[in-house]
């Protein structure tokens, strides 16, 4: 596995083809107008399209108008199905060697999938998820995860670089996709540890700052307490202090640990806590969750464990 990061990406303007103007993918189509890209761009959406014509991107009718005369064509879709739908509908209209960035968070036997179609159509293709949110993708510091052959990895990256501060090449295609639900996963499963934590401590008349500056000066420090702290007050800049608003929506870690969880039983891994990670952020989400940040599954945990309380009484 191998990591490049050029400052200020590349000098050289591409033409971009550039499906999928959402919260993600907007505000990355405005970082390559910034850098001086031609980017032509689609999304079913009005107001995504709109945003994106002020931003600079050259706005189109259709998904085949974006991709004709581009050089690389990016998506950042919501599934893997609607990657396979568009790639049937766009890989014709590419022009021969066009180089297709998957941006999208997809199960990897899709992306794999979507790999071989556009190799099959006579494009080349990676698929490269992203880490970092909106704001990574607004301020275009996103780290990518990149699968694909090393050729095409290399006629990516300066495009990538644009977009994210870290782009890591993890192999062959697919990889990229795997390397992502792998990290999601061990995220998911340690904000629940973190939240269950706190709740334990809450319960044994611990302060939450009393048990956050001891887990963050020991063994327990990880990410989630320390930079997504899923309680009010030790860390200001986390989204419990803004009632959790979302930097990384409830919802998007139950797709991704959903994902996780298909290529765990795909795989034969046995993997208890990803498993149950999955079905407690699928639970949240289902109970109107998902639009909070992920970070407040805490809550889940405390009313489940009042639930608990008071059956035991």
């Amino acid at each position: 596995m191998t990591s490049h990061k050029r400052p200020g990406g590349t000098s050289m303007s591409i033409s971009v083809g550039f499906l999928g103007l959402g919260h993600m993918g907007g505000p990355m189509a405005s970082n390559l107008v910034n850098a001086g890209h031609n980017v032509v761009g689609f999304d079913p959406v009005p107001a995504a399209l709109e945003q994106a014509g002020k931003a600079g991107v050259s706005v189109v009718e259709s998904a085949e108008a974006a991709v004709g005369g581009s050089d690389v064509v990016i998506t950042m879709l919501p599934s893997g199905q609607h990657v396979l739908s568009l790639y049937e509908q766009i890989l014709p209209a590419a022009k021969p060697g066009t180089l297709f960035i998957d941006c999208s968070t997809i199960d990897v036997a899709d992306a794999r999938t979507a790999h071989q179609q556009a190799v099959e159509a006579g494009h080349r293709a990676v698929d490269a998820p992203v880490s970092g949110g909106v704001v990574g993708a607004t301020a275009g510091t996103l780290a990518f995860m990149v699968g694909g052959s090393e050729q095409d990895f290399t006629a990516a990256e300066p495009i990538l670089d644009v977009m994210g501060k870290k782009v890591v090449h993890c192999g062959s295609p697919g990889n990229g996709q795997a390397a992502k639900i792998c990290n999601n996963m061990i995220l998911g499963v340690s904000m629940i540890a973190v939240s269950e934590a706190f709740v334990l401590g809450e319960k044994l008349g611990l302060s939450n700052q009393a048990l956050f500056d001891v887990a963050s000066n020991a063994s327990g420090q990880c990410w989630a307490l320390v930079a997504n702290c899923p309680v009010p007050g030790p860390v200001p800049t986390s989204p419990a202090n803004r009632d959790y608003e979302p930097g990384f929506a409830a919802s998007l870690m139950d797709k991704d640990l959903g994902l996780a969880a298909n290529a765990l039983r795909a795989n034969g891994v046995e993997a208890d806590l990803g498993l149950r990670a999955a079905e407690l952020y699928s639970s949240f989400n289902a109970a109107g969750g998902g639009g909070q940040d992920f970070s407040a599954i805490i809550k889940d945990v405390r009313e489940r464990s009042s639930r608990k309380t008071e059956a035991d009484q």
